[in-house]
């Protein structure tokens, strides 16, 4: 084994260390996305999608270049792992691999104009605060046009440093934004008890609790509710993992508004304002 130094680079993330803040940037990475869709000079968009856009496989629109459309999207996915504001974004455009359409391309070219405007941008990462591991979770119910499938959305921090994040969309179709909730969080227990085990590791410790955020009552009446009532007789059993976690300690679900819901923005497209206000809460800063 050598000593090489102070991380610098690792497998195309940027790493700079200084007074104890750690920033993970993507930059060339991002810029050699924007040549290789031929968008460099191109004038920036605010956000990587539009509010309310709804696609479908079933587009009517002509048919692009499926291998330069897989190709654009495999190197977006690569640039989240630095990149939580295009989590969302990104998992949208995948769901179209199959046949994508004129529609889809100008929605992923979409994304890396806003990439092209945002190349500097990255995770920061401080000392300070408890260290405590808290997460969020948080559902849009049924905005998937073929299949009506819901979003979760999970977001983990360390403290006041994101350490995981998540966007995908769910494996069963909910029946009520309750149980959409629901799944999504049982989805964030198992991230988060996970997560709570290998800090123990780390730190030679118990693990400790982790908190969970939803902003649904009815969905946090459910998970401290032991009782199986007609509400939740037809939710598969694997999602019920959550109460067992409740039970045990090992999760502590709080309520937390809308407002203050951060994995609001790994559910859906928000306005210019609101994403970029929960770009700024969750971390992603301009890295100079």
């Amino acid at each position: 084994m050598r000593d090489l130094g102070s991380l610098s680079f690792y497998l195309g993330i940027q790493v700079i260390l200084e007074g104890g803040v750690i920033t993970l940037n993507q930059a060339s990475y991002a810029s050699r996305i924007v040549e290789k869709a031929r968008l460099e000079g191109c004038n920036p968009y605010s956000t990587p999608m539009e509010p309310r856009l709804k696609l479908s496989k079933e587009s009517t629109a002509s048919p692009v270049d499926a291998i330069e459309y897989r190709s654009l999207v495999g190197s977006l996915r690569y640039l989240v792992n630095s990149r939580p504001d295009l989590a969302f974004a990104v998992g949208y455009v995948s769901r179209f691999m199959e046949k994508p359409t004129v529609e889809h391309m100008v929605a992923v070219k979409r994304i890396v104009r806003y990439v092209a405007g945002t190349i500097q941008f990255g995770c920061r990462y401080m000392r300070g605060g408890e260290g405590k591991l808290h997460g969020y979770s948080d559902s849009d119910m049924a905005r998937d046009l073929d299949t009506r499938k819901s979003t979760t959305g999970v977001l983990f921090f360390l403290g006041n440093n994101p350490v995981s994040w998540q966007s995908q969309k769910q494996k069963v179709v909910a029946l009520s934004s309750c149980e959409a909730e629901y799944i999504a969080a049982a989805s964030a227990a198992c991230q988060g008890i996970w997560l709570a085990r290998l800090l123990g590791d780390l730190r030679g410790a118990a693990a400790e609790v982790v908190e969970l955020r939803v902003d649904n009552q009815s969905a946090l009446a459910l998970m401290k509710n032991p009782v199986f009532h007609d509400r939740s007789k037809h939710i598969q059993t694997k999602y019920h993992f959550i109460r067992e976690a409740v039970e045990n300690g090992e999760i502590k679900p709080a309520f937390i508004n809308t407002g203050g819901q951060l994995a609001d923005f790994l559910t859906k497209a928000l306005p210019r304002e609101k994403f970029q206000e929960m770009r700024g809460k969750v971390g992603v800063l301009p890295i100079k």
